[in-house]
């Protein structure tokens, strides 16, 4: 059992946030797995999407940090879903089923791209606040192996987890990044070959998002300067993709910030959903006294107005 797995803090999580399993497809054996913290009154969550080896609770530290200072965060786990449609409504379906109608996504690897994906899906009906996106990727490509996605469900599980494995950093010195690899291997020795399959088809096949259709989203690209899986020349891709995006930058953090850094992290989620506070789309609750301030500034806009 890795350290963390043993740390007081996330016993502490796992004792005091229930799991829920939740079906919105006629498939009774899709469920999506949540974690969840903070005010049901607040409809405009920030939602985590994992990378392909990770579960829900990898983000832990978002979720017990986060929901202490009034923010709902919701930390998800995919059903086992073998194409892009198929996830794409299936989170549609659950946004409705939890009765939200816009969120903020917080999504790293595989789980950027997903966001990204949904928001491109999305942009007519406006189901995403704001994206942030961290170490990730819009176009598959990068990865070569589209060719062999489609036979990676037939795949032992032991040479896919290999293949995910030959990604992580090993050469790292920081405990904190040691004990984030140690935690997401053990994550990933607990996921069936089915869960693993589908995330690497996923992230995989042949696909990319276009750009053009998030330009009215709002983006904050979190990237770190030390070692990833994802090179330079990808994460330099990413910044040309969106030039308007906001950027957030962690001297080191490896492939999995949220946990080695999480500190940091929570800052700069903090940071950029201050600006909706004030608005129709806040991630947290307010205060006695912020709301006493919006009260009184919709007061004067109306006898301005």
């Amino acid at each position: 059992m890795s350290d963390i797995s043993r740390s007081h803090e996330y016993l502490s999580f796992r004792s005091t946030i229930p799991q829920r399993k939740i079906i919105v497809d006629d498939d009774n054996s899709k469920e999506w797995t949540l974690y969840e913290a903070g005010p049901k009154t607040v409809k405009s969550p920030l939602i985590c999407f994992p990378p392909a080896s990770g579960t829900a609770d990898v983000y832990f530290r978002q979720v017990l940090g986060l929901s202490a200072l009034g923010y709902r965060v919701i930390a998800v786990e995919y059903p086992i879903y073998w194409t892009m449609k198929e996830f794409v409504e299936g989170f549609r379906k659950l946004l409705d089923h939890l009765v939200l109608d816009r969120v903020h996504i917080f999504g790293a690897s595989l789980g950027g791209f997903l966001a990204q994906k949904f928001a491109e899906h999305s942009c007519r009906s406006q189901r995403v606040a704001s994206l942030v996106l961290c170490n990730t990727f819009y176009d598959t490509t990068i990865f070569q192996q589209t060719n062999s996605a489609p036979t990676f469900w037939m795949m032992p599980a032991v040479y896919l987890k290999k293949m995910v494995m030959g990604s992580f950093e090993r050469r790292a010195t920081e405990p904190e990044i040691v004990d984030s690899i140690d935690f997401m291997v053990e994550k990933l020795d607990g996921m069936s070959q089915q869960a693993l399959a589908s995330r690497l088809t996923l992230n995989c096949m042949n696909c990319y998002v276009e750009p053009q259709k998030l330009r009215d989203v709002d983006i904050l690209l979190m990237d770190v300067f030390d070692e990833c899986a994802l090179s330079s020349g990808v994460r330099e891709e990413m910044c040309k993709c969106y030039p308007e995006a906001k950027r957030a930058h962690l001297k080191t953090g490896g492939n999995f910030p949220y946990l080695s850094k999480s500190t940091e992290v929570n800052v700069f989620l903090q940071i950029h959903l201050r600006k909706y506070d004030m608005g129709p789309y806040r991630a947290r609750e307010l205060t006695e006294n912020e709301l006493q301030l919006l009260s009184e500034a919709d007061g004067t806009l109306n006898k301005s107005s």
